[in-house]
């Protein structure tokens, strides 16, 4: 840059009047945004009239609207007025999101979304006694990130400042992002930092209201809770000591249910609930079409049956399979495994319900083999855990780990240790609401370190999701995120002390965590962030969101950005696109575009698959994915799906077949056109069961 030929300005007065240091390379930023916009290509330009504007300004302090009037005067005086014009409606399409937010009552320093800041005011932001959000989206990062730092202190005291600049920093960069109980209760009274729990459930009245009542505890603060009623003895089974005969697990399904939906409505948000069933419970048949035949049943529960490497062998082989009485150990029945496996097809083509969850595969990785078997999950499955541990999320935005054309290594590294760092410290200042949870917490120290924005990432790059190249790069990416994840661990156990259950583990060098990496599903902090969620694709490319009682036109961020700088945007074909949901089939677009934005829908069901596998491959606890498929799939392409998922190792499969669902958050909606069409929460992906974590 060469020198100013008179004095600039050093600071500029934000509009809420604080003080900014003067960049000219923004306003250069932004004019060269607006010149892609109309397809003008002097790349000199918008730097020369970026240090015109500079020069006009000399040495005060200028308003951010002083400056946006100079340079909307300069590309006028020099002819420019295409590129003059793109400018000020880009200028005032964010005046109008500005004046949006005012009206929520939200200040928003980290310019997010109008559906990200809407999500945050009911949810996230501290509120006065009216009800009025008494910090900004930036204050909010900041709480979060002193409130965690405060670990520091204990290990070198006086580090919690230095701790807290920097993770600040990285929250409010959007480069990482914690899990929403983070975001919501750091530094409140409520204290609970974990995502979601796994809760033991035997078979006695004591225990299963005993549970109940920690469960309740955990969802009225935010958090999620997996369980298996695989303990409870089958319907119709002796009580000797009433005389009578159990109700059976499915009825205690239900009562756990209501409660969640009764919780749900004077907290933050829908209760999230996972109920696993191993395979051989006598009552397996009743569990996996539980919720099939109705669309209101379970509705705070995904469901999962517990499958095992044997019972998948007898289906391919088409032999039998035994269920057997959990209390007295005895086989009651045996049955086609085949005919147990369609039932459970069927029921997922239906609505979705069960997944599978790979007991076999999920105990193999068990790092912590003396301690027990896993028999459940949380409730998106990406963390199987033993009773009472809790799985402390938190997710790089990999839309944001780009330079240059290609992935900046560097700083997802960096990015990785940080994040690692900060899920440790998490499970330091959490507070717990029964004394088993924080125990069993702080013996394994399990962290689930992920990404959101892959889909973005890969679009950014131009790479299709549904390609050779693409699973190779998610892959690649994975085990960066696996092996500086694991390193980092290793350096604070050198620093902290491993994990106090280090020596039942199966681990031979001593690390502070016994799991570090995790791909969660993300939801609502995909929406914060503004890319696409966990690892999915985009379900749709333009789409109208509902948010206070209005449908808004929302465009995906980074078609946006890419159509706007290959000149190629404008309104109308935003609405075509919302018409259609997906770019594929759109022949007037250049066809490596179509190529790099598939949309869920698009992608062949075993791309989903091969992703999610080659993901796992390098994650220390499960993968949350969908595997989207059509309205038109049959029973058999669920059957082979789910085989092909146990045979590729991953350890927990879900699927979702388009409208098999009433109320689902996302769908094409008629009338004629159809519009996709998606809700607040609404952050990226296809449809899928229940989860907002």
């Amino acid at each position: 840059m060469s020198a100013p030929r008179v004095e600039w300005p050093t600071r500029v007065r934000g509009r809420d009047g604080s003080p900014a240091p003067f960049d000219v390379t923004r306003i250069a930023d932004a004019i060269a945004r607006a010149a892609r916009e109309v397809g003008h290509d002097d790349r000199d330009m918008p730097t020369a009239v970026a240090h015109a504007v500079a020069d006009s300004l000399g040495p005060g302090t200028p308003s951010v609207e002083e400056i946006q009037d100079r340079v909307e005067a300069c590309l006028g005086e020099r002819g420019l007025d295409d590129v003059a014009r793109a400018y000020i409606v880009y200028r005032r399409r964010r005046a109008e999101l500005r004046a949006e937010k005012a009206l929520l009552g939200v200040r928003d320093e980290l310019k997010l979304s109008l559906a990200a800041v809407t999500v945050l005011r009911e949810r996230y932001l501290l509120r006065d006694e009216r009800g009025r959000p008494t910090e900004s989206t930036g204050e909010m990062m900041d709480r979060a990130a002193r409130c965690v730092a405060a670990a520091e202190d204990a290990y070198r005291p006086g580090a919690a400042r230095e701790w807290a600049e920097r993770f600040s920093s990285v929250l409010r960069s959007l480069a990482f992002l914690p899990n929403s109980p983070t975001l919501m209760n750091a530094g409140t009274e409520i204290g609970l930092l974990a995502g979601c729990f796994v809760l033991p459930i035997e078979d006695s009245i004591s225990s299963i209201f005993t549970t109940l009542g920690h469960a309740a505890e955990i969802q009225r603060s935010g958090g999620g809770t997996g369980f298996s009623f695989g303990r409870l003895r089958p319907a119709g089974d002796p009580v000797q000591t009433t005389g009578g005969t159990a109700s059976g697990p499915m009825s205690f399904l239900a009562l756990y249910d209501t409660a969640a939906r009764v919780l749900s409505m004077g907290g933050r948000r829908r209760g999230a609930c996972m109920a696993v069933m191993p395979v051989t419970h006598p009552d397996i048949f009743d569990f996996v079409t539980a919720k099939a035949g109705s669309s209101s049943a379970l509705t705070n529960f995904n469901l999962s049956v517990g499958v095992t490497d044997a019972f998948l062998r007898a289906v391919t082989r088409g032999g039998t399979h035994r269920l057997v009485n959990p209390r007295t150990g005895r086989v009651v029945a045996e049955v086609s495994a085949t005919e147990l496996f369609d039932e459970i097809c069927r029921a997922a083509h239906a609505c979705g319900d069960p997944g599978l969850v790979f007991l076999d595969t999920v105990n193999r990785a068990n790092p912590v083999p003396d301690l027990g078997r896993i028999e459940a999950t949380n409730p998106c499955g990406e963390v199987p855990l033993l009773p009472y541990e809790s799985c402390n999320l938190g997710s790089i935005n990999l839309a944001r780990m780009i330079s240059g054309g290609g992935v900046d290594w560097d700083r997802l590294a960096e990015t990785t240790r940080v994040g690692v760092r900060f899920l440790d410290d998490v499970i330091d200042v959490s507070r717990y609401p029964i004394p088993e949870l924080g125990e069993a917490t702080r013996a394994t120290r399990k962290i689930g370190l992920g990404v959101m924005g892959l889909a973005e990432m890969l679009a950014t790059l131009g790479i299709p999701y549904d390609s050779e190249e693409g699973v190779r790069l998610a892959g690649r990416v994975m085990r960066s995120i696996q092996r500086e994840a694991h390193a980092e661990s290793v350096r604070l156990a050198a620093e902290r002390g491993a994990f106090p259950a280090f020596s039942a583990s199966r681990l031979a060098e001593p690390r502070r965590n016994a799991q570090v990496t995790s791909v969660a599903p993300t939801g609502t902090i995909s929406l914060i962030a503004g890319t696409t969620a966990g690892i999915e694709p985009m379900f749709a490319i333009a789409f109208t969101r509902a948010i206070v009682g209005r449908h808004l036109l929302e465009v995906n961020p980074c078609f946006d950005r890419l159509a706007r700088d290959r000149g190629f945007y404008c309104d109308e074909l935003v609405t075509e696109i919302a018409q259609r949901g997906g770019v594929r089939g759109y022949e007037r677009l250049p066809a490596e575009v179509r190529a790099a934005f598939p949309t869920a829908a698009e992608i062949a069901p075993e791309w989903h698959l091969r992703m999610q596998a080659a993901v796992q491959r390098h994650v220390d606890a499960a993968v949350s994915k969908t595997i989207n498929l059509p309205a038109s799939a049959r029973v058999d392409d669920v059957r082979d799906i789910y085989l092909a998922a146990w045979k590729a190792r991953v350890k927990g499969i879900t699927i979702y077949r388009y409208g098999s669902r009433e109320g689902q958050v996302l769908t094409y909606a008629a009338p004629e056109p159809p519009l996709a069409q998606a809700d607040t929460d609404f952050s990226g992906g296809g449809p899928r069961r229940g989860c907002d974590f």
